[in-house]
């Protein structure tokens, strides 16, 4: 298949893209830069060079490949707009991808977050493949639910002839080369505070996947994925947030302490991350493995965290 791709040079974009050119695919990376544009051609794609912004160009590429992957988003518009921004410059470029696809069946594959079917609090169960993206009102401005519409959006256009599909990715993406996921954020901040935090009692669960068991997962969408459908990077249902504090905690030779669920307390510790650490997003990948055949077979989240990468020996503190 002709691949196009964006967000090819970003963390899951560069697991993505070799993945695709191994099983035998011809990809074609979005660049707006010099830079990007030799990191595309070094992962063995082909570069069309603009930006999301370009929506024409969007359009002609999406109609000139058999297929296409989505991973970008303005993360520029952060700092000004916040999250609120971010939706709305891309679902544009998801209605451009419908106008150059319709009717085709093509598949367009997006990257969605794996809460947006609501946490293990608001199902009373654990979120499955079956959960459509909860809706998004006003009173949801400046949350991670703003973005739900684009996941909506992408969904809606099976109805268009579109393959379309939604990969709802973990809340940790974990590999190697992981330099600002939610992750690193947990180990500075625990360097930073001296000890290795977990909200009140630390049983809300949370989850991971290896980026090269999701590079995996968004060859098979595109493949093989029906139309209509989200499919869960999960790698196992939920890990109690306290191991994760105790694992980083054990690696960085710091102890592991409760922070209490207090107005002031968390966000004093977690900073912007608190609003997000104290939920529970226990998760179900039962119809993905199922239906496309995926097989998590990278190293799990503790055992990563065990593997040292995450902890490069100058940065351990001395006890």
């Amino acid at each position: 298949m002709r691949v196009f791709v964006t967000g090819g040079t970003g963390h899951s974009g560069s697991y993505i893209i070799p993945e695709l050119v191994t099983a035998g695919h011809e990809v074609t990376g979005l660049a707006r830069s010099d830079a990007a544009a030799a990191a595309l051609s070094a992962l063995g794609a082909k570069v069309r060079r603009g930006d999301l912004q370009d929506l024409d160009g969007l359009k002609e590429a999406a109609a000139d490949s058999d297929g296409v992957i989505h991973v970008a988003h303005r993360q520029d518009l952060l700092p000004s707009g916040g999250i609120d921004a971010v939706a709305a410059a891309e679902l544009p470029v998801m209605l451009a991808y419908g106008e150059a696809l319709a009717g085709t069946g093509k598949p367009l594959v997006a990257a969605g977050s794996i809460g947006s079917p609501g946490t293990g609090l608001d199902l009373g169960r654990p979120a499955t493949e079956e959960d459509p993206a909860l809706p998004v009102g006003d009173e949801h401005k400046g949350t991670l639910r703003a973005r739900n519409v684009v996941e909506t959006a992408v969904i809606g256009l099976a109805e268009r002839g579109v393959r379309s599909s939604i990969v709802r990715i973990a809340n940790i993406a974990h590999d190697t080369t992981d330099r600002a996921g939610f992750l690193p954020t947990l180990i500075a901040l625990a360097k930073e505070k001296g000890f290795a935090g977990y909200p009140g009692d630390g049983t809300n669960l949370w989850n991971a996947v290896h980026a090269r068991d999701l590079a995996s997962l968004f060859r098979l969408a595109l493949e093989k994925g029906p139309a209509g459908n989200y499919w869960h990077a999960v790698e196992d249902g939920g890990i109690a947030f306290r191991e994760i504090a105790e694992a980083i905690g054990s690696r960085l030779n710091l102890p592991v302490v409760s922070v209490p669920l207090d107005e002031l307390m968390l966000p004093g510790y977690f900073g912007f991350l608190a609003n997000v650490v104290n939920q529970s997003y226990p998760t179900s990948n039962l119809v993905t493995r199922r239906t496309l055949g995926w097989a998590p077979a990278q190293p799990s989240l503790l055992a990563d965290l065990d593997n040292g990468h995450y902890f490069p020996s100058a940065d351990v503190p001395a006890i």
